[in-house]
């Protein structure tokens, strides 16, 4: 069964701090549903987290979706690359940031860890740039903030290549807000969290056992999805058909 429970500012802050504190694309082979699921509860989200505005400059770069995050390719070039710091050791993967510079504003995606990059600067995809300023500029001021990813896409869970039951690396794609923990149990795994490492794979080095498994996603929001019947493999794409609901 799949649940949304709505958490308050505070524990967003807490989750955030302990994710931080953990701190070559994979194209699945095949792709399975999440059984046993229901959709979201209707609910409200909880009330946005909310940051100072960073500020730094903006580059660009020929991106395509891949990078440091894991993930595949997309259509949508959209995207960005974080400095180290504020990649935060894959704690951003699959967030959005909204990007504003001299000439206009964008929603991107990020997906790389840039490590040539000041604190606070990203590395735009070269049409997310050219949204924000003249490309013969090559190098913009900015200020960016976390914001909500566009559309309604469901969330999907990729099985990293040679997960088992005996080590297990599992990674969400399309979540509408950054990540904070992944819990996971099984029918021989009690509920426990899983370690989140550089290239943005969760990842239990002893294996989640045989399935199928049980997962909690935590958003920086304090929102929680909990997925059940989910049966991963050797780089398996998992579409769960549900969402984090929007915060406010």
């Amino acid at each position: 069964m799949i649940g949304c429970y709505h958490g308050k500012m505070a524990r967003a802050l807490c989750l955030l701090a302990a994710a931080l504190a953990l701190g070559c694309s994979d194209t699945a082979s095949s792709v399975a549903d999440a059984t046993d699921s229901e959709g979201l509860d209707g609910a409200p989200g909880s009330a946005c987290f909310t940051e100072p505005t960073h500020t730094g400059e903006a580059t660009y770069y020929a991106a395509d979706g891949t990078g440091n995050c894991s993930f595949a390719a997309r259509a949508d070039r959209m995207v960005a690359a974080l400095n180290t710091s504020d990649y935060a050791g894959a704690g951003l993967c699959g967030a959005c940031i909204a990007v504003s510079g001299p000439d206009g504003a964008v929603t991107v995606r990020v997906v790389d860890r840039c490590p040539g990059c000041a604190l606070g600067d990203v590395d735009l995809s070269a049409e997310a740039f050219a949204m924000i300023a003249n490309p013969a500029a090559g190098r913009v001021a900015i200020t960016w903030e976390l914001t909500t990813c566009p559309g309604s896409a469901p969330i999907d869970l990729h099985f990293k290549d040679g997960s088992n039951a005996f080590w297990t690396a599992v990674q969400a794609r399309e979540q509408r807000y950054a990540l904070t923990r992944l819990e996971a149990s099984s029918p021989t795994r009690d509920w426990h969290d899983v370690e989140r490492l550089d290239y943005n794979y969760f990842v239990d080095s002893d294996g989640l056992g045989d399935g199928p498994y049980e997962f909690r996603l935590h958003s920086i929001n304090g929102d929680l999805l909990e997925l059940s019947g989910v049966v991963g493999g050797d780089d398996v794409l998992v579409a769960t058909g549900q969402q984090f609901p929007v915060c406010e």
